[in-house]
């Protein structure tokens, strides 16, 4: 089993819910596919090499990894080089979400970034695994996320509706 592991930069520490759902990836030997960006990434990475765990990809644009807090494999995701910001970050959070079986986001109802993993894996009919705000939501479908973004400040559903406009333009080409 994948597990597409991914989250708001801002979250730098878990509670208790969070850190069991991740030991319990761990007991089961499950693959962890995470990025090198600060935040949830770099938090997961450090969790896992505390443990020694073996089962961890790193995902980065271009094959240079910010963290690699476990010195772990890396899997090189090309990126050209006129992307910039959100649109050069958002190609290594695709891979994973087009490699994983399904995804585990740390959400704090407002990282675009994570917002828009919850739809890339959607867009692939996967599950994504949502924790936000002391609780753990299983996201199978768009409705599932709409009811999710009813409990997320405004702006998130502002961001759901940009993001969701343009991966059906681009499902469409």
């Amino acid at each position: 089993m994948k597990i597409f592991i991914a989250g708001a930069r801002a979250i730098i520490q878990f509670d208790d819910n969070v850190k069991n759902k991740l030991f319990s990836i761990y007991e089961k030997s499950f693959d962890v596919l995470v990025g090198d960006a600060p935040g949830v990434d770099s938090s997961v990475q450090k969790l896992y090499a505390d443990k020694d765990y073996r089962n961890v990809t790193v995902f980065a644009s271009n094959g240079k990894a910010r963290n690699n807090f476990g010195n772990w494999n890396v899997e090189n995701v090309a990126v050209g080089e006129a992307l910039r910001g959100f649109d050069f970050y958002k190609q290594k959070d695709i891979a994973m979400a087009n490699a994983a079986d399904y995804g585990l986001m740390i959400w704090n109802g407002e990282s675009k970034g994570t917002l828009n993993n919850i739809v890339n894996l959607l867009n692939r009919n996967k599950q994504a695994v949502v924790y936000y705000n002391d609780n753990i939501y299983n996201i199978l479908s768009f409705s599932d996320l709409e009811n999710l973004l009813n409990f997320c400040p405004v702006r998130a559903m502002i961001i759901y509706n940009k993001l969701t406009k343009t991966s059906h333009q681009v499902a469409m080409l």
